[in-house]
């Protein structure tokens, strides 16, 4: 059998890491560096300092993008939560033909997200089907502008990203409901247990590791959203721009001859921060989890040790009796 030589797993690893560095840090550190600058296509480089980050507390636009991104998180993080894992039980249910059920949930994730969008922008066009419907039965005497106002065009968008991420959210749950004994439903069913207790003091429970694994990709992805807006708003961002995301407000104003590269930059670097968030709480929360378990195991070792030493006492002092 031929020895592996000592350079072999660095081998391996040499083209992951060389793509981290190369697309991953480097742009990173690029982005920071240019934060601090007035950099612009076809001019010199000036150092501004924080300049940048100054003119984003005055900027209207970015304050409309933050909200927009805020608006995204706060409705699409207890959605995407929540929901696929009221779906992953219904499709665990053994029903007939839940096989095409869990194909139909899921088919939305296999399909480009770009397609599903205009998909949705003709739905809820004026013209659109949405309208159609709402004239038809009575319920809208003229065509509502879903696309065209601030506030629906943000919630329309919400409703395709949670439409489109039920199925792959629902397959993470699904993975982690299978390491939730049924011995323990069988337990609290026979304690009394109602179905929505066993939901809350049985399910919950087991998968709360994968629920805030969950919370935090939703965070970030909701944090980050680009093509859904993009889509709806035929690239304009709503009216006004007023329905712009973090990552929509970057893209305006770094493209073009006349881009900003220093300001997107800074607005990058906030957007980064803004990620960190979900995984700084989450982080704190596991630390604590395990700070916590870390404290019961000593407390029962400790108690432990005290009831061997009671024991040995006691047998001790019925050998002294005997004797």
């Amino acid at each position: 059998m031929r020895r592996q030589r000592w350079y072999t797993p660095y081998l391996l690893v040499l083209p992951g890491v060389v793509w981290v560095l190369v697309f991953a840090l480097w742009p990173f550190l690029n982005t920071v560096v240019l934060a601090f600058t007035d950099a612009r296509p076809l001019r010199p480089v000036t150092f501004v300092g924080l300049d940048n980050f100054t003119r984003l507390a005055s900027d209207e636009r970015f304050g409309y993008a933050l909200t927009t991104s805020l608006v995204y998180v706060v409705v699409c993080v207890p959605l995407l939560t929540f929901l696929p894992l009221l779906l992953a039980l219904l499709v665990r249910a053994k029903i007939p033909a839940i096989g095409f059920f869990r194909t139909t949930f899921y088919f939305p994730v296999i399909a480009s997200a770009v397609v599903v969008a205009i998909v949705w922008e003709f739905l809820f066009s004026s013209t659109g089907t949405i309208n159609s419907a709402l004239r038809f039965f009575g319920l809208a005497d003229r065509p509502i502008e879903f696309l065209s106002d601030r506030w629906l065009l943000i919630f329309c968008a919400i409703g395709l990203t949670v439409w489109k991420g039920l199925g792959y959210y629902m397959v993470v749950y699904l993975a982690a409901l299978g390491n939730v004994g049924r011995e323990l439903h069988e337990a609290a069913a026979m304690d009394g247990a109602g179905a929505w207790r066993r939901f809350w003091s049985v399910t919950v429970p087991g998968v709360r590791g994968p629920m805030m694994l969950v919370s935090v990709l939703i965070c970030v992805a909701a944090v980050r959203v680009f093509t859904e807006l993009f889509i709806l708003s035929s690239g304009s961002g709503g009216p006004g721009g007023r329905s712009m995301s973090m990552v929509m407000l970057i893209q305006s104003m770094g493209k073009g001859l006349n881009g900003q590269i220093g300001y997107a930059s800074a607005i990058s670097i906030v957007l980064f921060l803004l990620t960190l968030i979900p995984l700084t709480v989450v982080g704190i929360a596991n630390n604590g989890e395990m700070i916590r378990d870390a404290l019961a195991g000593r407390r029962t070792r400790r108690d432990l040790r005290a009831q061997q030493r009671a024991e040995r006492r006691e047998a001790k002092d019925r050998a002294e009796v005997t004797a």
